[in-house]
């Protein structure tokens, strides 16, 4: 215990020695944690736990990656110093890397029985607790793919401050999902490094409960407080948690009441607003001092002893110190075995054709469509697995909830996980997709997609009603979503206007992830998107947000050619907005069907799910050359859907080309039939981002004297405007089709809320969009 706490103590003080003037969030005053951390994975290893995965925020982090996860201590002094990029031994793609408190790594940690634990640090960002829901689902994916049924081989573990334990809401949603069937993970062990102050805040002011780690009483999980100056009793505390945990499989808090040495960080002067406390703490010895004196006392060592520890010590860390100036990380320290073989963004990918034989899609689509005899659907459900089994049997009128289970059907029996978590996702929010019913009499419940293959087993797919929660539910899926690439993991908001309730991970997470810690991930954020009358709540997943966020350079249209093509690659996620279930169903499959992955966010439709034209036939989802989704290239998802008219290569009379994306389409195919306006085109944009500009620029040259349109039913701040506008704009610059100026915007005006209240209102401005977007007379600029 001697030798740990003086690594713990001695590494910090090595740093504030190197680098007095460097932000480290040091932990002097809780060194105890990391004596107390490793008695707890031994003791955990004992008890049969395999792996570990830890989420933890700033303050002592440094030290828990040096001395717990065993970082190399070279790659830790290097990144105090400026750091060097890592490099790939394949590539040289780098990202923007992220401050060294914030990054992650893995290790294989022997433990003090003779067993290897794997430890996993998640990496995070300084929004405090915002990893934790990462942390159990990448714990609970882990625990599938190594078959942990009874939970006990794969722990996650939590590491909290006591101001955001108390003070932020993800700790009580990620709390709630501990004893969810499909979210639980056996229990978590939770630390508090209660250093009695967050930041500037004391805890009066800071909570109205009196211990900061009373939220977890809501779990009635046992609470462990503990005097972070007693080593002795805070490892005991910490095997006791352990013991708990794999006893009893549920949560359990160890709350180590410690105090924080010096300011938030080490240039901050911490007197200014706790004088009292800070007069006390220069005066307080620290852990290893009090340790010292008790083993010197009681003599069981000696002076000699602690001098012989400290200099093997700070031996080792001046080695690694003069090693780190010579540090060149490689990018496999990031990359977990499944990830093998995956491509990085300057590595070109080949586009893989999605579709599936017509004997596998019959067999999987009977299988999706069929009900056990003996089992009693709502008469309802009963009729729409019957409608549904005739459009399998005819191979037309397949509609979005058929695509959709179509697209998981075939990856299932291709051998991928697929789970589907979220807010009523069973049923699905608007009474569509209808993949676990009940029977009427006994409460039963019969999922068909458990029975595309013989003897699947239960969790290969897994579709999930969630806890009323975005940011923990969508953290956890993420966080699941990274632990294996082979994997289809999709979240639904139940209407997208609410996905903002988890913008930290969109924006912390999602968008930038990759970018800043090298980790992929092939998520998928379903979003129900569209203006149908149901006001500024239930009418938008904000769009341009996704857009705005997206990285790629609106000026410069990059390598197009198919076989050179690494656009997708280069970005940091997709976003689109999806027409037809054919085409959502190629787009779900390429997800897995490529080498590389990259977060989706799709705007899901509302009024599609049931409209009459949205419909697609099965041959468009198979892969026979001559059949409609079949084109040069094979059948995969179409990023840009041509106008559905007949029309040749180069048609000089269209007077018009409408571009719009989603439900829009429809109600502008709809009134240009009304109007005979046949010298209108009207292509979809299918997917936004990476913008598709070899199609859009292929549409320009069949189209040379028509007036460029870009039609939305979103307010013009809103929706895919201000995305779309720069990179058509450079798409018709390379053409020498014209400028901004030439870009005609049709839609609603700006607008504060997303939508009108008043159903009036809102039909009319619909109705009159639609109408000038065919309007005989040319379209004013911008509108």
């Amino acid at each position: 215990m001697l030798d740990r706490l003086m690594w713990s103590t001695q590494f910090e003080n090595f740093l504030a020695t190197k680098w007095t003037a460097a932000k480290r969030f040091g932990l002097e005053g809780g060194e105890t944690l990391i004596p107390g951390m490793k008695e707890m994975f031994d003791k955990s290893s004992e008890l049969g736990v395999e792996s570990i995965v830890i989420g933890m925020s700033h303050r002592g982090r440094l030290n828990v990656l040096g001395n717990v996860v065993r970082k190399p201590l070279a790659q830790i002094f290097s990144e105090f110093a400026g750091g060097i990029k890592p490099i790939d031994e394949v590539g040289l793609y780098t990202g923007t890397g992220d401050v060294k408190y914030h990054l992650g790594t893995s290790y294989d940690r022997p433990t003090r029985g003779g067993k290897r634990l794997h430890l996993s640090l998640v990496a995070n960002p300084s929004h405090l607790e915002a990893v934790d829901p990462l942390v159990i689902g990448k714990t609970r994916a882990k625990q599938y793919y190594s078959n942990d049924l009874d939970r006990t081989k794969n722990l996650g573990i939590l590491i909290h401050g006591d101001g955001s334990f108390a003070g932020q809401g993800v700790v009580y949603e990620t709390l709630h999902l501990s004893a969810l069937p499909n979210y639980t993970t056996g229990g978590t062990i939770h630390i508090v490094v209660n250093n009695q102050v967050a930041f500037t805040t004391d805890p009066m002011s800071g909570r109205s409960s009196e211990y900061c780690t009373d939220v977890a009483k809501a779990l009635d999980a046992p609470i462990f407080h503990v005097n972070g100056d007693d080593l002795e009793a805070v490892v005991h505390v910490c095997e006791l948690a352990a013991e708990w945990r794999q006893t009893f499989h549920s949560d359990v808090v160890v709350d180590i009441v410690c105090y924080r040495r010096f300011g938030h960080n080490e240039i901050d002067e911490p007197s200014f607003t706790q004088p009292k406390m800070y007069q006390v703490i220069r005066n307080h010895p620290s852990a290893l001092e009090l340790y010292q004196k008790k083993l010197l006392e009681s003599e069981q060592i000696t002076e000699s002893d602690i001098k012989r520890m400290q200099d093997k010590v700070n031996k080792i860390l001046n080695e690694e110190f003069v090693n780190s100036k010579d540090y060149v990380p490689k990018r496999r320290d990031w990359l977990a075995a499944y990830w093998t073989g995956f491509k990085s963004p300057e590595q070109v990918s080949r586009v893989r054709n999605t579709g599936v034989k017509p004997e596998i899609l019959k067999s999987v689509g009977k299988a999706i469509t069929s009900i056990p005899e003996n089992f009693k659907p709502h008469r309802a459900v009963k009729k729409i697995f019957e409608q549904r089994a005739q459009m399998i049997e005819t191979g037309e009128g397949i509609d979005w909830a058929v695509g959709e289970a179509l697209a998981f059907a075939t990856l299932l029996v291709e051998g991928n996980h697929v789970r589907l978590s979220g807010q009523d996702v069973e049923r699905g929010t608007f009474s569509h997709r209808h993949s676990v019913i009940h029977d009427q009499e006994t409460g039963e419940k019969y999922c068909p997609l458990d029975h595309v293959t013989m003897n699947q087993d239960e969790e290969m797919f897994t579709v999930s009603n969630s806890s009323l929660s975005e940011f923990g539910v969508l953290g956890f899926e993420l966080g699941y979503s990274m632990e294996n690439p082979n994997s289809l993991v999709i979240w639904e908001a139940q209407f997208g206007d609410f996905s903002n309730g988890a913008q930290v991970i969109f924006d912390q997470f999602l968008s930038s992830g990759e970018s800043k810690w090298l980790r992929q991930t092939g998520l998928v954020v379903l979003l129900p998107h569209g203006y149908d009358g149901q006001g500024p709540e239930h009418s938008s997943a904000r769009m341009e947000r996704f857009l705005q966020m997206s990285d790629d350079n609106p000026y410069v249209i990059p390598e197009m050619e198919p076989t050179l093509r690494k656009q997708i690659q280069e970005c940091n996620w997709q976003v689109a907005n999806v027409t037809t279930p054919a085409n959502y169903f190629h787009l779900l499959r390429r997800q897995i069907h490529r080498e590389f992955r990259k977060p989706l966010v799709v705007m899901a439709p509302k009024n599609l799910l049931r409209h009459k034209d949205c419909k697609s036939n099965l041959s468009e989802f198979d892969d026979v050359r001559g059949h409609p989704g079949f084109d040069k290239q094979g059948t995969r998802f179409k990023r840009l859907i041509k106008d559905q008219k007949d029309r040749s290569d180069l048609e000089e009379g269209v007077r018009r080309l409408v571009l719009c994306s989603g439900k829009v389409y429809y109600e502008l195919d709809e009134e240009r039939k009304k109007v005979s306006g046949d010298d209108v085109a009207i292509c979809r944009v299918e997917q936004l981002c990476p913008f598709p500009y070899d199609l859009i620029q292929r549409e320009l040259k069949r189209y040379p004297n028509a007036e460029v349109v870009w039609c939305q039913e979103e307010p013009m701040n809103m929706g895919g405007y201000s995305y779309i506008a720069p990179r058509l704009c450079t798409a018709m610059k390379a053409l020498g089709r014209g400028t901004m100026e030439d870009i005609k915007y049709v839609g609603r005006g700006p607008s504060a809320a997303t939508a009108t209240g008043f159903y009036s209102v809102h039909t009319k401005q619909q109705t009159d969009l639609v109408h000038k977007a065919l309007q005989p007379e040319p379209i004013n600029y911008p509108f």
